[in-house]
C-alpha cells in the first residue's frame, strides 16, 4: 500500500515538473518573440522616416535583439532546471 502510493506520488510529481517545464519554454519563448518583432517593427518604422540614421539605428537594434534573446535563453535554462532537478 505504501508503495503504491509512494509510486502515485512520483508520477504525479513528474507530471507537474513535465507542465512546469511547458510553461516555463512557452512563455518564455512567446514573450522574447514579440519583443524582438516589436524593436525590429520600430527599427524598420524609424529608418524608413530617418536613412540617415540607419546604421545607429541598425546596432541599437541589434543589441536590444541580443538582450531580449537572453531571456528566451534563461527560459530554456529554467526549463532544463525543473527537467533534471
Amino acid at each position: 500500500m505504501a508503495t503504491e502510493a509512494a509510486n502515485l506520488v512520483a508520477s504525479n510529481l513528474d507530471s507537474v515538473k513535465l507542465v512546469a517545464m511547458a510553461l516555463a519554454i512557452a512563455v518564455g519563448g512567446m514573450f522574447p518573440a514579440f519583443g524582438i518583432g516589436k524593436v525590429g517593427a520600430k527599427a524598420m518604422e524609424s529608418i524608413g522616416r530617418n536613412p540617415e540614421a540607419a546604421s545607429k539605428v541598425m546596432t541599437a537594434m541589434l543589441i536590444a535583439a541580443a538582450f531580449i534573446e537572453a531571456i528566451a535563453i534563461y527560459a530554456l535554462v529554467v526549463a532544463l532546471i525543473i527537467k533534471f532537478v
